[in-house]
């Protein structure tokens, strides 16, 4: 129904969200020129990274920005022959003010020659 290389990469993105090796993935999965785009812009980064150094540099950040208590990846969600979305849940503490947060958002990946070449996340409302 869907192509085996979408299927695979899907799959491996959440493995390594699952284990916390989101590194591996920029490395194995990830476009150089890949673009990474957030609904709300994160930090003095504003929301779009572009290229693999700039979206390495935004998961830096996020790191070092807050201590991760637990983060999954639900998914994969096909769509068509280059799309997939995750849905993250994360349990973090922002490090500067304490404040705890309970996060989720969804990811929508396009794979193009087999590499993520695209990722836009979005958020539900704030109350």
């Amino acid at each position: 129904m869907f192509p085996e290389q979408l299927v695979t990469i899907a799959t491996k993105l959440v493995e390594c969200c699952n284990s916390r090796q989101e590194a591996e993935a920029l490395n194995t999965l990830y476009d150089e020129a890949c673009v990474s785009v957030e609904a709300a812009a994160m930090g003095d980064g504003g929301r779009e990274a572009v290229g693999l150094d700039a979206i390495r540099g935004k998961h830096d950040w996020w790191f070092g920005a807050h201590e991760v208590h637990s983060a999954s990846a639900e998914g994969p969600y096909l769509f068509g022959d280059d799309k997939f979305s995750l849905i993250f849940d994360m349990d973090v503490t922002n490090k500067e003010s304490g404040q705890r947060m309970q996060m989720r958002e969804v990811g929508l990946y396009t794979v193009k020659d087999g590499k993520i070449i695209r990722e836009e996340f979005f958020y539900p409302p704030m109350g």
